[in-house]
């Protein structure tokens, strides 16, 4: 079996303050760094053979700490973005409602990216990492909230919208993908998993 493991990164103050970032580089809040630090042990204990994640910071430093707990350099990879937000980056879901009467505006159309553009991106970054995995082995990837999610509808063949039916991952929360077989379907075994902070 092979298996990949999403990781989502850590708090950020724009989190903290319900502020949609997109592909805005904002870093971990002090609480992200207690979350990317607390998550590493649990990531450890599937002993990966590989560490991928989004280029933005918030990905990058809440990999690092995850690196660091197994031995790994983190592949950068700019297809593991979040969603662009287009003209919303930076405003808060109230902002949102009162400027668009919805907090789900069509993104395309704000100069942001398509849910398809994004599920096709970040599904191809993942085929790519499962692809150079061997039977028993796993990989971390550590991305975005709306990009695991619409990253794991493309990889598992649903319409892009189903994923709407997940519930948003929580900062460090991870999902867990497996597949039996060099060339098995991927299925989803867990969705939102999260470690306690100590």
């Amino acid at each position: 079996m092979r298996r990949l493991v999403l990781l989502r990164h850590g708090e950020t103050p724009w989190n903290a303050e319900r502020r949609w970032q997109g592909q805005t580089d904002v870093e971990l809040s002090e609480l992200g760094h207690l979350q990317a630090k607390a998550v590493a042990p649990a990531l450890a204990a599937y002993a990966p053979v590989a560490l991928w994640c989004s280029d933005l910071a918030r990905a990058v430093q809440t990999a690092a700490y995850v690196g660091e707990r197994v031995g790994l350099e983190p592949r950068h990879d700019r297809r593991l973005r979040e969603t662009s937000a287009g003209a919303i980056e930076g405003l808060t879901t109230d902002e949102i409602w009162a400027r668009h009467g919805t907090t789900r505006p069509e993104l395309s159309a704000l100069g942001g990216e398509s849910a398809d553009a994004v599920a096709d991106r970040v599904a191809a970054a993942l085929a790519e990492v499962g692809a150079a995995l061997d039977a028993g082995e796993t990989a971390v990837v550590v991305s975005h909230g709306t990009a695991v999610r619409h990253g794991i509808s493309r990889l598992m063949g649903w319409p892009v919208d189903v994923d709407s039916a997940l519930r948003g991952m929580s900062n460090c929360g991870w999902a867990e993908l497996v597949s039996e077989g060099d060339e098995g379907p991927w299925r989803l075994a867990a969705y939102n998993r999260t470690a306690p902070i100590s």
